[in-house]
């Protein structure tokens, strides 16, 4: 096995190195509300050029887009979510990608939850907040929280600065990377910070909790989180960091490339790969 795993980052390290020859040069980022999604047919709102694809920059980052599925603190796929896929800031991309070379070399890979986030997915958010009778996810991802406190306590807000296309929620998983299980809707729910072996199954490293738990356990440096778990958490910030990515104190999962292209914009066009705009 150790030898399997050494040919593997071999193949890791080489598949970066080429990608690095292949990314193109990076052009210079707008100012605050320089951009905006233009209406463009039955298709809706098309994305500016500054958006780009993950997979187009990046084809080894792991994509597990949640919200396209039933996955999610919602039951169901969000508004919005058209396509499986990352989409994000050429800036952010190219940060990203930046930081998956270093990753690789390592042995690891970065996967991504959730990229650029259409307004009208935060508005589906807003709306299943004030539903109190919608419960349905409670076991796994809110369990010691009341429904009714989402918004006091920061959990869901009517804006979000995923809609700016900076700002991604991701985790590391070590190579070679194993299949996560599909969730089956209707199955019985574990909470999102139990052990490890508890938890509904990730191919991620442990972090400590699952993605998107609404719990303080969540926030990136709380002293009950310990042991290779921190240290987990602590590899994925360092990592980050270098690249240009800050942390949302609050979510280890969350992270903003700085200085964002569209510090002050929100966008509402679909994910999908008709709302990009050929090159």
């Amino acid at each position: 096995m150790p030898r399997l795993a050494a040919a593997w980052r071999g193949l890791a390290a080489a598949a970066a190195a080429l990608l690095t020859v292949a990314l193109v040069p990076s052009s210079a980022a707008a100012g605050p509300g320089a951009a905006s999604a233009r209406p463009a047919g039955a298709d809706g709102p098309k994305a500016p050029r500054e958006f780009v694809a993950l997979r187009d920059v990046d084809p080894t980052v792991i994509q597990e887009i949640r919200y396209a599925t039933p996955h999610d603190f919602l039951g169901v796929p969000a508004t919005g979510y058209r396509e499986p896929m990352c989409i994000l800031t050429r800036d952010a991309a190219r940060a990203l990608h930046r930081a998956q070379v270093a990753f690789l070399r390592r042995g690891y890979s970065l996967k991504v939850y959730d990229c650029y986030r259409p307004q009208r997915a935060v508005d589906h958010f807003v709306a299943w907040a004030k539903d109190l009778s919608d419960q349905r996810m409670k076991a796994e991802f809110y369990p010691r929280v009341d429904k009714s406190v989402l918004f006091r306590d920061g959990y869901i807000a009517e804006k979000s600065g995923h809609s700016r296309g900076s700002t991604v929620d991701l985790t590391l998983v070590e190579l070679p990377a194993v299949p996560t299980r599909p969730y089956v809707p209707g199955e019985p729910l574990t909470s999102c910070f139990g052990p490890e072996a508890s938890r509904f199954p990730d191919n991620s490293l442990d972090m400590g909790t699952g993605f998107d738990c609404f719990d303080t356990l969540a926030h990136t440096l709380d002293p009950r989180i310990s042991g290779k778990q921190r240290a987990h958490r602590l590899l994925l910030k360092a990592g980050l960091e270098k690249a240009g990515f800050v942390n949302y104190a609050d979510e280890w999962w969350h992270y903003t490339f700085s200085p964002e292209t569209f510090p002050d914009t929100y966008f509402d066009f679909p994910i999908a790969r008709s709302s990009l705009r050929r090159r």
